[in-house]
């Protein structure tokens, strides 16, 4: 029986038993010849020329109007390529031919396009209406009715919205139901056509004659299709030759769901061009103007002030080297765009089990009365009622404080969370931190249509209060420690009632069997953890509490994936997992990606940010950036890891391709003498597979698959294996967590008891555990900085893997940040003394990492995040230099000529119109911009200057500091009344140093123009500008110093005056009011001798 396909298109694929038929004659037809008349040219805006009354068509893949003119344009000067498809333009009779053309088969692609058999193997042909099989076989019966239809191959058919007849009874169709629109020539289903579904359009919005050969952009077309999360194509079951039966049954949706389920799961979405080529013509123009800014100030010294004038240069000079660091890695910035269907459609098929990977999640707490077991439990009530199968997800908590108060915290919270969870996912709510959640002030009837919704809320509400109580009383009864120390329920004494000297604890609350909700569903497991601590033991702080939580949660569940969040990072995002998981098990570029970090949001925070906390900048600036390279650096929470890089194995390398040189020549003499030859060849095979990847393209198979541009299968080299004893010698002295370690995938033996993994869960927090072994050096957490995130992160890149970062449109995670200025500045010593020390170190990025896969640009953001603590040092002199200019009425710069004047304003309007174009692309407002720059000035004269010497002195010096846990408590009293809290500190004392002399400095100089006179004016505007710019730059810090003015602090009004007096003599000194050429004596006309 031969299928007759009526003229309708015909595309498949032979390997995914998928075949289809796409209306030519009605729905998609091909546009006449006098349709496209009268059409203007979409380059130039002429109209498309009338050649034999017939319009120019350029290119026959999809009639994209071009004028000749520009058509011939394109292919001598252009990109030979169509503007639309990218298809290389073919010539056309009468057109001079171009470099190129002689690859080209001289057959018209459009006249030839259903001869598969001539032009390439897909599998099909058409000839006289019969549709065959280039492997041998027939679809249906082919050429004649009596040829065996057993020989054909099954393959389901794709009709919009009718059944052919033809159609063998032992084959599937997709239908795909036509619109119920009369416009356009489409037709509705005949009546004797049923199907299980009522029929619907696949894209309401879109005119079905688009699908027609050559009339839109292949690509665009799949673009927008991609975007299409919910639409589903119809799979149905044929039942008979001539009958309308259709049975989704077996088949159901798995095609459709295979197709889209095999696209990538993200991608890429560079910067507009019009928005980053002229940010970086900017940041090349700015650096031209640097040069001849410094050739000026170099070549023309202070002749008075020759000291000034020196010490202003260096700390410029110091200040564009800086710079150029924290610029050039933001030379690629990027977005990223996640498809969580299509993490669904692969990994989670109707009616099987998950297929999503295992993901153990960390939660780090020190010391309850600085971090609220409040906070904690929210965050542990997040995490547990994340939108992810719950039997893949296992929450530990590393107590590394060993406190009572948080373990009795996490019991309630465990007890909580048998009821918060079935309710926050019965409702799909978020957050899923019930905090956070209540807090809200918006409608939360929004998009809820359950009845009973208002009931379940109130109830709920009212329960989470009773656990707040709780949680309230624990902390209450936890601040006074009875001398004899805590006991548990059944008289034993707490193991940690000796915080530096107690055993390893370990305690499962949920996870295990008979512990469910209150709906009788699983829970995830949370696992409370406090490692061994003893007296003469480095226990290394977060980065050692890290390890251990990597080491449990290896023999206790050994998930590939791990989530490390801080114990007030809640998930505010409940698909957040999710989020991360598009990147990581992606199979075409995941297996490189060895973390995806998530940028830092904050709740709490006032409307202007006075101190910067939520730092936009760096998250949505130079973060961006940076992922355009090799990836975002490591920022200590809010991070997904693959376990096999913590481990501190290489990226999976790719497999070269085999060399195409002789094996009788050197490498070298082959490129000399047979360089040519192979370019050629090579070019002519890679414009042969262009041509064929154009002309795949121009089919409408929905393998798509094949449409996504720059996507490969990364083709790896597997690691050699590893002896038991150097396994032992890296990873410690424990047979099931070294077993665990070869599981790329992860998983559980099923053969070892609870209660022996448990026995080895503690053996593996044994504080001695890690002697000889290279824990924190190679594998895990590295020590040696207080900021181990930035280390950990810089040694992954330096193997090799790359990172990502993902920034969903609701933020996946939220936190507190210490809004109060003295907190704010301890936090930021914390930062920069972690820099200090990697500076100092062998794992400083300047000389370490050379020769493995780190990246250039991606090193220059690495040695910019450990050198900018010195920065603080030129920037405390440049701050000082306007006072001083002021007291003593000299000037950095000599008298400022016409030249000069010119790129001293070039400079300013580059640095102007740098930031600008940076708040575009990033979508940064001017507001957050600016709070950035001003406390840059505001930490690096006080935490980074302080952080520097106190780093100096632990590494030359052995003086250790010690590291102060950021309160992390909400704002109780409302109002941000933390925010105006003042808490003296020495941290505070240069700026305010800088700001009165500075104030004092302005005073001295408007004086001093007033008795000198007119004359005096012109030089003083430059050294006004100068000290009003440090003024203004530290005027956030003035406000924090003046609290809710209701006055000021008596350490403010005392450190006035002491330096008011020195300044007051130093003026004394200078005598400013005398001529500094001495007195000037002139004679009065008198004579006095009379």
């Amino acid at each position: 029986m031969a299928m007759n396909t009526g003229g309708r298109l015909v595309a498949g694929s032979h390997n995914r038993n998928e075949f289809v038929l796409i209306n030519a004659d009605e729905i998609g037809r091909i546009k006449a010849v006098h349709e496209l008349s009268g059409q203007t040219c979409q380059i130039c805006g002429d109209e498309v020329e009338i050649i034999n009354e017939e319009p120019f068509v350029a290119c026959n893949e999809c009639a994209f109007p071009v004028c000749r003119t520009c058509y011939e344009y394109e292919r001598k000067e252009g990109t030979q390529a169509c503007p639309q498809c990218k298809t290389r333009y073919k010539r056309i009779k009468g057109f001079a031919r171009v470099e190129g053309d002689e690859d080209e088969d001289d057959i018209d692609d459009l006249e030839y396009e259903f001869d598969y058999v001539k032009s390439e193997p897909l599998g099909f042909t058409q000839n006289g209406g019969a549709v065959g099989s280039a492997y041998g076989g027939l679809a249906g019966s082919a050429t004649t009715s009596g040829h065996d239809s057993s020989q054909g191959i099954d393959i389901p058919l794709l009709t919009y919205g009718e059944e052919d007849v033809e159609i063998s009874h032992n084959q599937s169709a997709i239908i795909v139901p036509p619109f119920a629109s009369n416009a356009n020539g489409i037709h509705a289903t005949p009546p004797g056509t049923t199907a299980p579904l009522h029929p619907r359009p696949m894209v309401p919005e879109k005119d079905l004659a688009v699908y027609g050969y050559g009339s839109v952009a292949w690509k665009d077309r799949m673009e927008e299709w991609r975007r299409r999360q919910n639409e589903k194509l119809q799979v149905v079951k044929h039942q008979g030759a001539t009958g309308g039966d259709f049975d989704g049954g077996d088949f159901g949706a798995d095609l459709p769901m295979m197709d889209e389920g095999r696209q990538p799961l993200s991608r890429k979405l560079p910067i507009a061009s019009s928005k980053i080529n002229p940010y970086r013509m900017v940041i090349i123009l700015r650096l031209v103007v640097l040069g001849l800014f410094f050739h000026y100030r170099i070549r023309h010294p202070v002749p008075g002030a020759y000291g000034l004038w020196m010490t202003s240069v260096i700390c410029e000079i110091w200040f564009a080297a800086s710079w150029i660091l924290d610029q050039f890695p933001k030379w690629y910035p990027i977005e990223r765009e996640t498809y969580l269907d299509r993490l669904s459609l692969r990994y989670e098929k109707e009616g099987k089990l998950s297929e999503l990977a295992d993901v153990d999640v960390f939660v780090s707490t020190v010391d309850p009365m600085k971090e609220p077991p409040l906070i904690t439990a929210n965050t542990v009530l997040s995490i547990l009622a994340v939108d992810y199968p719950v039997d893949k997800v296992s929450c530990y908590v590393s107590d590394d404080g060993a406190a009572m108060l948080t373990f009795e915290a996490l019991s309630e919270t465990s007890e909580f969370a048998r009821k918060w969870v079935p309710f926050s996912k019965k409702f799909n709510l978020e957050p899923r931190a019930p905090e956070w959640y209540f807090s809200q002030k918006i409608d939360y009837l929004k998009n809820k249509v359950h009845p009973s919704f208002v009931r379940e809320r109130r109830a709920m509400k009212r329960e989470y209060e009773e656990f707040k109580v709780r949680i309230n009383r624990l902390v209450a009864m936890a601040e006074k420690v009875p001398e004899e120390g805590w006991t548990m329920q059944d008289g034993t004494p707490w193991p940690g009632n000796n915080v530096r000297d107690h055993p390893g604890m370990i305690q499962v609350f949920l996870g295990h069997e008979g512990v469910r909700d209150i709906e009788g569903n699983e829970l995830p497991r949370l696992v409370y953890v406090s490692r061994e601590k003893r007296p003469g033991f480095e226990h290394h702080k977060k980065a050692g509490a890290m390890n251990s939580l990597i080491r449990v949660s290896a023999v206790l569940s050994n998930a590939p994936y791990l989530l490390n969040v801080d114990c007030d990072h809640y998930i505010n995002n409940s698909k957040a997992l999710r989020e991360a998981m598009c990147f990581l098990m992606d199979p075409t570029s995941g297996k490189k990606v060895c973390y995806v970090q998530f940028p830092q949001r904050f709740d709490g925070i006032d409307r202007h940010d006075r101190y910067s906390n939520r730092n936009v900048v760096f998250f949505d600036i130079n973060m961006k950036g940076l992922d355009g390279l090799q990836g975002p650096i490591y920022v200590g929470t809010g991070c997904v890891f693959r376990r096999q890089a913590l481990y501190g194995f290489d990226a999976p390398a790719k497999k070269k391709a085999p060399s195409k040189t002789c094996n009788c020549w050197p490498k070298w003499c082959c490129l000399c003498f047979g360089s040519r030859k192979n370019k050629k060849g090579k070019t002519g095979k890679a414009k042969r597979d262009k041509k064929s990847k154009h002309k795949e393209a121009s089919k409408q198979v929905h393998a798509l698959e094949t449409i996504e541009e720059g996507i490969e299968e990364i083709s790896t080299v597997d690691r050699p294996p590893i002896s038991q004893e150097k396994l032992e010698k890296k990873f410690g002295q424990s047979p099931v967590f070294v077993a665990s370690t070869l599981l790329e995938n992860g998983g559980m033996p099923n053969s070892i008891s609870s209660s022996s993994l448990l026995k080895e869960a503690i053996h593996v927090i044994s504080c001695g555990y890690e002697d000889k072994t290279e824990w924190g050096k190679e594998v895990g957490w590295i020590y040696g900085s207080v900021t181990e995130d930035i280390l950990t992160g810089f040694k992954m890149h330096c193997h090799g893997w790359r990172s990502v970062y993902c920034m969903p449109k609701r933020p996946a995670f939220k936190g507190s940040a210490p809004i109060n200025l003295s907190d704010r500045l301890h936090q930021v010593l914390r930062w920069a003394l972690g820099s200090v020390e990697i500076f100092l170190s062998k794992h400083c990025p300047i000389w370490y990492g050379y020769g493995g896969g780190l990246k250039w640009l991606e090193r220059f953001s690495y040695i910019n995040s450990v050198v900018y603590p010195w920065t603080s040092i030129p920037l405390l002199v440049y701050c000082t230099l306007p006072a001083i200019c002021l007291l003593t009425g000299k000037f950095i710069v000599p008298e400022i000529s016409n030249y000069a004047s010119i790129i001293f304003i070039a400079l300013f309007i580059t640095i102007a119109v740098t930031g600008i174009l940076e708040m575009q692309w990033g979508g940064v407002g001017i507001d957050d911009w600016w709070r950035n720059e001003q406390f840059w000035v505001i930490g690096g004269v006080s935490s980074h200057l302080f952080a520097l010497f106190q780093g100096l002195l632990k590494v030359l010096a052995g003086v250790s500091t010690n590291f102060t846990v950021t309160s992390k408590g909400g704002d109780e009293d409302g109002g941000f009344a933390e925010l105006y809290l003042f808490k003296w500190t020495s941290l505070l004392i240069p700026p305010t140093t800088l700001l009165i002399i500075n104030i004092v400095g302005v005073v001295v100089g408007v004086a001093d123009a007033v008795n000198n006179g007119y004359d005096s004016w012109g030089p003083l505007f430059g050294r006004l500008f100068f000290a009003i710019w440090v003024i203004m730059h530290l005027y956030p810090f003035l406000k924090g110093l003046m609290g809710k003015q209701e006055g000021v602090p008596t350490v403010i009004i005392i450190w006035s005056i002491l330096l008011s007096s020195i300044l007051t003599l130093v003026w004394v000194r200078i005598n400013p009011f005398v001529s500094r050429d001495g007195p000037v004596l002139e004679i009065c006309g008198l004579n006095c001798d009379d």
